[in-house]
């Protein structure tokens, strides 16, 4: 009987000291971590910024009415291509017209009275000249006559002459004397009326000046019931038919546009890039394009402009146009030229662009999840046992614990510790490291559980088989 009992108190014994054993294993596995784990490595690093848009021309114009009337014509076709200065569309002008035409005939009224006024001053010229050349003869022959008249008189007193042929070169004398006086009056009256045909004339010219005028003011309104291209492009929108009535002076009116002309020679993508990403974004960068409409096909592009005002993402205004001070996401306007396009893209297509903000040859990287940020006081050493803490904490040494440090998890042996790292450029799924850890070391990079939640010099157990799906 003793020797029984003896037997199940071994037993009892053994079964205590593999159930201690058993508690002591579990417990000294308890704080032991799970991870996953890559390595530091050194690659080609591309950074870049992705954003959506939609395909643009770079120059486009929308054709509006200047006047308002009914659409009478409609010249083109939407996708037909037109030439600057082309007659796109006519609108009804019947009185625009009419004025025209009777400024025209005004005109050519006023041009009729001008070169009748215009012959009369070159008659007046041939007047005038006649005039003072019938004074410049009877002077002449007064001048003859009064040297006749001199001799005669001097002869008379000297008694070498009668009386008779003396009152004969004095009558001769003041009758070439009173001719002058007539000539040179004709000759006056001629250069009156050379002054005032020149004045009619004038006059005329200065109507021909305003009736030239009104004839422009009337084609220019009459103009604006034509739509003329204003460049070389292709309808890209004709929204309007014959018979409609457009009304002009209304933005964003379909009663006001009549039809769009792009300029399809430099086709743009015009996308909105997040304000975090702007700031990495510069001009002449290169970009690849993808469009929705184009699938497995990428185009390349180059950065040509770039908004200095940020869109509101709910409303699309600019931030300056809003009246309440907004936190919400905002974007900026980056335009792409494309390289190339393809024949069959058209204005409004969903595009994707990734713009290339910088690149690194043989970067040392990191997986991006594998870094995370730590408190400076999370990674000291706990206090010892048995010391007291301080009555009044120091306000510094607090604030300075509090400080945010990145870094990385780095496995040493068993155990995690912490290493802070500075980053360069980030890539798709990489990110550059640029001191803190070196190639070819082992890192944390999983779960993004245990990243969020791992402490320094924390026990770890490597696993990094793919996780199996369960029912």
């Amino acid at each position: 009987m003793k020797r029984k009992w003896k037997i199940w108190l071994a037993i009892l014994g053994v079964l205590v000291l593999g159930v201690a054993v058993f508690v002591g294993v579990k417990k000294s596995r308890a704080d032991i971590v799970t991870v996953q784990t890559g390595k530091v490595t050194r690659q080609d690093l591309v950074a870049q910024v992705t954003a959506s848009g939609e395909i643009k021309p770079r120059n486009y114009i929308n054709i509006g009415a200047n006047a308002m009337g009914r659409i009478t014509a409609i010249l083109v076709r939407e996708g037909e291509t037109v030439r600057k200065g082309q007659l796109l569309a006519r609108l009804e002008a019947v009185q625009a017209d009419a004025e025209v035409q009777a400024q025209k005939a005004s005109l050519s009224s006023t041009e009729a009275d001008a070169a009748a006024s215009e012959a009369g001053v070159l008659a007046s010229d041939e007047n005038l000249r006649t005039a003072q050349a019938t004074v410049d003869r009877a002077k002449a022959e007064l001048e003859r006559a009064s040297l006749n008249y001199n001799r005669a008189e001097q002869l008379y007193k000297e008694k070498l002459i009668a009386r008779q042929d003396f009152d004969q070169r004095k009558a001769e004398y003041d009758a070439l004397n009173a001719a002058v006086r007539e000539a040179e009056a004709r000759l006056a009256q001629a250069g009156a009326q050379r002054v005032q045909s020149a004045s009619v004339l004038t006059a005329s010219q200065r109507r021909i000046t305003q009736m030239g005028a009104n004839v422009r003011r009337a084609s220019d309104v009459l103009e604006k019931h034509m739509a003329i291209s204003p460049l070389d492009g292709v309808v890209t929108n004709l929204p309007v038919r014959v018979g409609e009535t457009v009304v002009p002076g209304i933005q964003n009116s379909s009663a006001s546009l009549i039809m769009t002309i792009a300029d399809m020679s430099l086709i743009t993508a015009e996308v909105k890039v997040d304000e975090t990403d702007i700031v990495n974004v510069k001009l002449d960068q290169t970009a690849d394009i993808t469009i929705d409409a184009i699938p497995n096909k990428t185009f390349k592009g180059k950065v040509i402009e770039m908004g200095n005002t940020a869109i509101l993402r709910s409303t699309g205004l600019a931030a300056s146009q809003s009246n309440v001070s907004s936190q919400e996401a905002k974007d900026f306007k980056v335009v792409i030229a494309l390289e190339n396009p393809p024949a069959e893209v058209r204005p409004g297509l969903s595009c994707t662009a990734k713009v290339t903000t910088s690149t690194r040859q043989k970067a040392l990287t990191i997986p991006i999840q594998a870094l995370t940020i730590r408190q400076k006081g999370d990674l000291e050493p706990p206090p010892k046992k048995g010391v007291q803490a301080a009555v009044k904490a120091d306000p510094a040494a607090e604030k300075a614990k509090k400080e945010e440090i990145q870094g990385v998890f780095v496995v040493a042996g068993e155990k995690a510790v912490f290493r802070k790292a500075e980053t360069g450029i980030t890539g798709a799924t990489d990110i550059e490291v640029l001191n803190g850890v070196k190639e070819n070391e082992e890192i944390i990079t999983g779960s993004y559980k245990v990243i969020r939640t791992l402490r320094n010099d924390a026990r770890v157990k490597v696993d990094n088989k793919a996780p199996t799906k369960t029912e």
